[in-house]
């Protein structure tokens, strides 16, 4: 790797590719922390405000690499990730990428593939938050790939966000980025519904949010005691059965209907309850749902 002979301090250059909402933060967080920040896009007025804040608005790519041993892209996708460097991936060699352009698993180790065949070390890189939320110590960014070049970057990084380090396989953080936006989607949709339901008898969502607040509180706890029950395939149902859920969701799908609500989220679930019942895990834990959405050939080469 090439982390270990670069010099890295707490004001480490950063160069950042892509200027979009999600970018423009992350050069104003670098800025904010006094790193020596240098910005390239591709509509060079996106720079001026950056550069209005002491950013060094670089002319073209090869400008921007040039300028710093850490290289911070974030753009719309791989196609326009590829655009921007692949025509300049010579001036790569001896830098470190960090990619915090979305995508999925597989592109994430295209990408390191294509970083080490031009000699430059890569972080594959989640955010965990929306624009505002960069800065804040408060929000995670996720990052996979070698642990030697996350450490060596680790100080600039942090002004960022929290890092965390998931892993050697660079398609880590692109897997827990895919898992943990399905878990808030899910979360927000079924908050949603039920502000809805509560809103039907004149209930404002100010008034119901700190109710549910707090019950997603209680939600974790559950969460951490289902975890061990699912990597050992054993659901003892000594807290609340998959059978006693279903008769629950019905009371659900009851109130919502009497008020008029679409109720394609709580039929989901309950379809998905009556699949655990019929593959025989009627008396077992909630967590005992996942014998129904894993995949069969892949559970059996994790066991």
């Amino acid at each position: 790797m090439n982390a270990d002979k670069q010099s890295v301090t707490g004001d480490e250059a950063v160069t950042v590719i892509g200027l979009g909402n999600m970018g423009s933060a992350l050069a104003a967080a670098l800025l904010a922390r006094d790193h020596r920040t240098t910005v390239w896009n591709r509509t060079p007025g996106r720079a001026h405000a950056l550069a209005e804040r002491g950013a060094r608005a670089a002319a073209t790519p090869r400008d921007a690499i040039a300028a710093s041993p850490l290289i911070v892209a974030c753009v719309l996708d791989y196609d326009a990730l590829y655009a921007v460097l692949d025509p300049v991936a010579d001036a790569l060699a001896g830098k470190t990428l960090v990619n915090l352009t979305s995508g999925s698993p597989e592109q994430a180790h295209e990408a390191a593939a294509w970083a080490r065949e031009h000699g430059a070390d890569y972080l594959d890189g989640g955010i965990m938050t929306t624009p505002p939320g960069v800065g804040s110590p408060e929000m995670m960014f996720l990052y996979s790939g070698s642990p030697d070049v996350f450490a060596a970057h680790r100080p600039t990084l942090a002004a960022l966000g929290d890092p965390l380090h998931l892993g050697t396989d660079p398609g880590l953080a692109s897997l827990y980025d895919s898992a943990l936006l399905g878990l808030m989607w899910s979360t927000l949709t079924g908050w949603l519904h039920g502000t809805a339901l509560v809103g039907a008898e004149k209930i404002n969502a100010t008034a119901f949010t700190p109710v549910a607040v707090r019950w997603l509180t209680a939600v974790a706890g559950f969460m951490t005691t289902y975890a061990p029950q699912v990597d050992a395939g054993h659901y003892p149902g000594d807290d609340a059965t998959v059978d006693v859920q279903i008769v629950a969701v019905d009371h659900l799908l009851h109130a919502a209907a009497a008020r008029g609500l679409d109720n394609a989220l709580p039929e989901l679930l309950k379809s998905a309850m009556e699949r655990t019942r019929a593959a025989g895990h009627g008396s077992d834990s909630y967590a005992s749902v996942i014998e129904v959405l894993r995949d069969k050939s892949a559970a059996a080469r994790v066991r």
